[in-house]
């Protein structure tokens, strides 16, 4: 079997955009019902998804009643995210989350950042939830989820598959300390914090897990300024 192709991140998902949405992928299986437990009832809130690819939580938060403004730096995975029904009531903005976010201290109630965290090399960790920090309000809750490090054990990371084979947007292999300390360094207070493995309940709905069974997949981080 041929090595992966690894490309930077942004090429990397501008090209995993067409099949993002139809490749069945647990991962995402696992991780959603997570995001809504951590995230509770956002009617009428005004909600930051950071990281928001096709759009796959904005537009269920929106639908939840929620003001939603979701930035991605793909233009490919923002325009999938903008054909679907319900993509009119997000607000989509094109954005890099290694710079600085656009919008002023405290806009939002409930700030989330789902699977991004493996894309930002760890020196920058803290930087990027000093950002997440910013922007959300003095009684806000910031929500972020991960691949589990532990599958970077395995030689995992983000991944897809197209005619020219394996396909890796560039990632940063870290440590659940890293993520923790990242968040501490950026003065949040830890509310919670999660992990979630393959079982057997994932794997009859996604024959794919199976590979995974018993071993951690999912790491879950609730987040308050301090």
């Amino acid at each position: 079997m041929s090595d992966p192709t690894v490309l930077p991140t942004r090429e990397g998902y501008d090209r995993w955009a067409a099949t993002y949405d139809t490749m069945g992928n647990w991962l995402l299986e696992l991780e959603e019902p997570e995001v809504d437990r951590a995230l509770g009832d956002v009617k009428d809130l005004d909600v930051l998804d950071v990281g928001a690819g096709t759009g796959r939580h904005a537009i269920r938060i929106a639908g939840g009643g929620a003001r939603v403004t979701a930035i991605d730096f793909s233009e490919e995975m923002l325009a999938k995210a903008r054909q679907k029904p319900g993509a009119d009531r997000v607000r989509w903005l094109v954005h890099d989350v290694s710079r600085p976010l656009p919008f002023a201290a405290g806009s939002f109630d409930r700030v989330l950042s789902a699977l991004v965290l493996e894309h930002i090399p760890v020196e920058e960790l803290a930087s990027f939830f000093r950002e997440l920090a910013r922007v959300a309000r003095g009684d806000g809750v910031i929500v972020v989820t991960a691949m589990h490090p532990a599958m970077f054990v395995r030689g995992v990371s983000a991944n897809f598959r197209d005619e020219s084979g394996e396909v890796r947007p560039r990632s940063y292999p870290a440590t659940l300390s890293d993520y923790v300390m990242g968040a501490i360094h950026a003065g949040l207070v830890i509310v919670a914090l999660g992990e979630r493995s393959v079982d057997e309940g994932l794997v009859a709905r996604n024959e794919r897990a199976r590979k995974w069974l018993g071993w951690p997949a999912l790491f879950v981080m609730t987040l308050r300024r301090a």
